[in-house]
């Protein structure tokens, strides 16, 4: 059995996630970029194929992600505090942003000098998102079917807007029958089939599954989670705009299956027209506010549940209705992304170096890569066209940018961080830094 890489101490990892949790940019493509660039390439905390199989894991579950993978890795390290803090300073850095961007907006309105600044960091943002296609692909696509299965995700997603779910069940499948019918190419190791060394690092004791700890773990959970909710229900009533955001985005987490962009527009609708929160424009003000701040895409609950509470704050002093509003409905969206972490982790790991198990998410992690690229593409043409339309016909769905709406000012910035990062390999934070700056300069100017 090798040798696991090294933990890192505990207050190590704590300075690292803390500055994760500063310069996650660029949505799931860039955020997994990010990890994957600091923990596996630059500090090898943890393998490449056990980052993969993490994320294969969390690519199952509802909700963001690349927050749930953070948690994981966390966890892997140094147990549940692990997973709290990993998880816990992914989202805090972007949730006090939005936050204080939120009550900025109600007392002064319009935040040009903001808007400049993060059109800048986002610019930069599609050099990381780029390097990662090009690195995780290059290592996780080790052979014709795997580079083969990863263009028919990224077609089945991009061309025909398949779910996602869908899309992993298939290629699951296809690595089940793989692993019967062509083992030699549905493996995590090399091109001979050998599971390779990451499949032999020993199982952590604290990831040892057991009925007790899942128990416990499920009870914990629930009561954080529903608690709030049912005291809500019971005390101000179903029509309060606590308990409306409570129950909201409660179910939101157990329906965002593939990230915030599967849901992201049937939010904003609900919160526009059911709920009438906030209105159409602050909706897309909040959508993009979410795209080029750190944290998840799903971060934009806070602006909304903000808004919600500000606007009808009953007894309470507008602003503070809002910052509880804003908690509320993060606390109840992120409280079971850690449950589905520290349930299900456990049994993933002991069942890390199964040959059918492996087969199957050896099949999956090259579904992803093709994911990951549609993200990509995704996010490029959201930064440099200001105007991207949606054509469907013939059974396809088509993001369809219109050339007059380029940005030729995110263009230039997303060239110039492509050329800082990829050729003269600036560091990440000089690169953010000097974009962001750039940015509020072309703004004001």
């Amino acid at each position: 059995m090798s040798a696991a890489p090294p933990v890192p101490g505990f207050w190590e990892a704590f300075r690292v996630w803390l500055k994760i949790g500063f310069i996650n940019f660029g949505g799931p493509a860039g955020q997994i970029a990010l990890m994957h660039r600091i923990l596996v390439e630059e500090r090898r905390w943890i393998s490449e194929t056990r980052f993969l199989h993490a994320l294969n894991y969390c690519m199952l579950l509802p909700g963001p992600e690349a927050q749930q993978l953070a948690t994981y890795i966390g966890w892997l390290q140094h147990r549940t505090w692990g997973g709290l803090v990993a998880g816990l300073l992914f989202i805090l850095p972007g949730f006090l942003i939005i936050l204080g961007i939120a009550v900025l907006y109600v007392r002064y309105g319009e935040l040009d000098w903001m808007q400049g600044l993060l059109f800048g960091m986002q610019a930069a943002t599609l050099a990381i998102v780029i390097e990662a296609v090009i690195r995780v692909g290059r290592k996780a696509l080790k052979n014709r079917a795997m580079k083969l299965l990863a263009v028919a995700s990224f077609v089945a997603i991009f061309a025909f807007a398949a779910p996602f779910p869908l899309i992993v069940l298939a290629a699951g499948l296809i690595g089940l029958a793989g692993a019967r019918w062509a083992p030699q190419f549905f493996s995590l190791g090399d091109k001979t089939g050998d599971p390779g060394e990451a499949l032999a690092e020993p199982v952590p004791d604290h990831a040892q599954p057991s009925l007790r700890r899942l128990l416990t773990v499920l009870c914990v959970g629930l009561l954080l989670w529903l608690t709030p909710v049912v005291l809500l229900w019971t005390q101000l009533g179903p029509q309060h705009v606590f308990t409306q955001e409570s129950i909201f985005f409660s179910q939101m987490a157990v329906v965002t299956f593939g990230g915030a962009y599967a849901v992201l527009a049937y939010m904003a609708q609900q919160a526009v027209e059911q709920y009438g929160w906030l209105a159409p424009g602050e909706m897309v003000q909040g959508l993009a506010l979410a795209e080029t701040t750190p944290g998840p895409l799903i971060l934009v609950l806070t602006y909304v549940g903000f808004l919600g509470a500000y606007r009808d704050p009953g007894t309470l002093d507008p602003l503070l209705a809002g910052v509880l509003g804003a908690t509320l409905s993060t606390w109840v969206t992120f409280v079971p992304c850690f449950l589905w972490i520290f349930l299900g982790a456990p049994y993933i790991e002991r069942l890390r170096g199964n040959r059918w198990l492996s087969a199957a998410l050896t099949a999956i992690t090259a579904a992803v890569v093709g994911v990951i690229l549609n993200l990509s593409v995704w996010f490029a043409l959201h930064v440099l066209f200001a105007d991207v339309d949606t054509w469907q016909g013939y059974g396809l769905s088509l993001s369809v940018p219109n050339p007059a709406s380029l940005d030729f000012a995110a263009l230039l910035l997303a060239t110039a961080a492509m050329l800082a990062m990829l050729r003269f390999h600036l560091g990440l934070i000089r690169t953010l830094l000097a974009c962001g700056a750039a940015g509020l300069v072309l703004h004001l100017v």
